[in-house]
Order: structure tokens, then C-alpha cells, then sequence
């Protein structure tokens, strides 16, 4: 099982480093004169760093992070405050989302996603039939969720937010959660986030277009419509690896949230079947060893990376398809960022620490 999950790893990183040296070769050269700008960054200080955290965390006892889960959650916290912070958060767009340290700059909400999973995975894991009592299991874990969300609105970042939310709740779902407590949750957390969208006119209108995407083909809808006009364009089989013209300034994000709408352009239905195709396998492999680990934390925190991932990547890729709202969240292995290349690595090598053990 170790191997197996080595092996879908590498594959999703070898694709995603082939679709990003494409799709970011006209803005890497027209931005910071590099045709290969983003292919180089996203090597060396997101797979490089990240490989070397998934073999060494491989090798480390995966109950050694369930001891140390509250200090985890407690630094990557204090890194979404530095965010807020003169001379360490670093604004882009309207958003408060990046730190620089020491010369490096990174998102903490990607390195939070992941210690979240391990203390959820950690403070669930130690509860018995007492998770379905309110008090004691349910409201614990809604002002915990409660509070990462709201510093995740104060970025603002929204589409992180429902990420966390959805894994979070994934969580407490495969812990044995009480199905009144689950969907109240639920409905509270629904309530939440649709308040969000209508206080921002820009979260608003993202909804309008999903419902219409003709409402403002040069405003509003422009990303949509792109984007749709690029997966139309594929074809089964593509235009072929680097034909791309949406590439050429005409897609917005196209190296972030919108690169699944090349791979369709340039490799067609066949392409996005077999991006589709590797993440099911990485969703069956990580769900094997949820249900050959014996122990509870490991079980949880193994269910929690596997609805970090597959759950954004579904997320990723419905937005960009028209099938759900934008939200602004990356494919996780082939968007550009080295923190979520890195902090997906980390994970899968706690993850292979458990998988070792069966």
C-alpha cells in the first residue's frame, strides 16, 4: 500500500509539473522575462522541499504528531495572524494571505489545512462514545472551526474556508459524530457562508454567473466563459501539449485556479479523464488504508487528507467547468504554489508512515 501510494504521488506531481511548464510559459515570460519561470519555482521550492518532507515524515511515527497535534495547530494559527501584521503580511489583490520570513514567502492557510486535519484527527481520535455528546464533542469543535473561519474571512478567503470546512467536516463524520449534531453543523455552517457571499458584491456576482454566464461575457462571467471556451475547444483528444491560445492573455489565473480549463484545451476529454482517473486512484488508495488502520487517529487523519484533496480537487475542477461557482481554489499537484505542493507532501508522508505499518 506504501508503494502504491508512492507511485499515484509521483505521477500527479510528473503531470502537474508537464501541464504547469505549458501553461505558464507565456505569462512566466511576459512577467519576469522566464518562459519557465513558474515550471522552475514550483521544482525547486515546492517539489523539491516537499518530497524531502514526505520521505522524512514517512520515516517518523505518525502518533508522534497526534502528542505534539494542539502545538501544531497553535504555530500555523500565529502564522494567519502574521498575515494581519505590518512588515510580514504581504497584500495581493485586496487579500491578506501570504508571510514573508526570513526572506521566503508562503500562504499559511495551506500549512493550516493540513495541522487542522492532524489535531481534528488527534482530538476526535481520543473521544469514544462521548462524540455525540454536544458539550462535550460537537461544541468543542464548532468554535474550534468557528474561529479558523473567521480568520479565514478576514483575508478574505473564502473558497479556503469551505474547503476547511468540508474536511473538517469529513472528520467528524468518520468519527462517529450524532447525525442531529452532523447536519446542524451543517445547516449553521451553510448559513455562514451564504453571508459571506452576499456581503461581497464579487462573491455575488460569481454566483450570478454560474446561474447565467452570458450575463456579462466581458465583466463578470469573463473567467467562466473563457474557461468554458477553452474546454470546448478540447475536443476528445485536444489541440495538443502546448497549443494552447487561451494560455496567450485571454484565461485569467491560468497558472492558479483555472489551469484544469488547458489541460482540457490542450489534451481533451482523454486528458481530464486521466487527471479525473488519478485522483479516484489516490481517493481509493488513501480510503484502503483508512479502513486496514486499526487505530482511530490514524484512520482520521488518513479520511481527512483524502477529503483535503480529492474534495478540492473536485471543487477545482466543477468551478472551472461551470458546475459550481468560482471559488479561486488551486488543483491541488498541478496549480502553481509551493506551500500547497509542500504542505500536500508533508501530509501524504504521515501518511505513508501508516500505510508502512499494515
Amino acid at each position: 500500500m506504501q508503494k502504491r501510494l508512492l507511485f499515484i504521488t509521483l505521477i500527479l506531481l510528473a503531470f502537474g509539473l508537464i501541464v504547469l511548464s505549458s501553461a505558464g510559459i507565456i505569462e512566466g515570460d511576459k512577467k519576469f522575462g522566464s518562459p519557465y519561470y513558474y515550471l522552475n519555482k514550483q521544482f525547486l521550492y515546492g517539489v523539491i522541499p516537499g518530497l524531502l518532507l514526505f520521505f522524512l515524515f514517512s520515516k517518523v511515527d505518525y502518533k508522534f504528531w497526534r502528542k505534539i497535534s494542539f502545538l501544531v495547530l497553535f504555530a500555523s494559527l500565529l502564522l494567519m495572524i502574521l498575515v494581519f501584521v505590518p512588515d510580514f503580511g504581504i497584500g495581493l489583490k485586496g487579500a491578506n494571505r501570504w508571510v514573508s520570513l526570513w526572506g521566503l514567502s508562503f500562504q499559511p492557510s495551506e500549512i493550516l489545512k493540513l495541522s487542522m486535519v492532524i489535531y481534528l484527527a488527534a482530538w476526535f481520535g481520543s473521544r469514544d462514545e462521548r462524540i455525540k455528546n454536544w458539550s462535550y464533542s460537537t461544541a468543542p469543535f464548532f468554535v474550534v472551526i468557528s474561529f479558523i473561519g473567521l480568520l479565514l474571512a478576514m483575508q478574505p478567503d473564502v473558497g479556503t474556508l469551505a474547503v476547511v470546512v468540508l474536511v473538517a467536516l469529513g472528520i467528524y463524520f468518520a468519527a462517529g459524530s450524532s447525525m442531529k449534531h452532523f447536519f446542524a453543523v451543517i445547516a449553521v455552517f451553510l448559513v455562514v457562508l451564504a453571508g459571506l457571499v452576499f456581503i461581497e458584491p464579487y462573491r455575488l456576482d460569481r454566483i450570478k454567473t454560474f446561474f447565467d454566464p452570458s450575463i456579462d461575457p466581458r465583466g463578470i462571467s469573463y473567467q467562466l466563459n473563457q474557461s468554458l471556451i477553452a474546454i470546448g475547444s478540447g475536443g476528445l483528444f485536444g489541440n495538443g501539449f502546448g497549443e494552447s491560445t487561451q494560455k496567450f492573455g485571454f484565461l485569467p489565473e491560468v497558472v492558479n485556479d483555472s489551469i484544469f480549463a488547458i489541460v482540457v484545451e490542450e489534451l481533451g476529454f482523454v486528458g481530464a479523464m486521466a487527471l479525473l482517473g488519478m485522483f479516484i486512484f489516490l481517493s481509493h488508495t488513501l480510503i484502503s488504508i483508512a479502513k486496514n488502520t486499526s487505530d482511530k487517529f490514524g484512520r482520521l487523519l488518513v479520511i481527512g487528507m483524502s477529503t483535503w484533496i480529492v474534495g478540492q480537487a473536485f471543487i477545482n475542477i466543477a468551478a472551472v467547468s461551470g458546475l459550481a461557482p468560482l471559488t479561486g481554489i488551486p488543483l491541488p499537484f498541478v496549480s502553481h504554489g509551493g506551500t500547497a505542493i509542500m504542505a500536500l507532501l508533508a501530509g501524504l508522508g504521515i501518511v505513508s508512515n501508516i500505510a508502512r505499518r499494515l
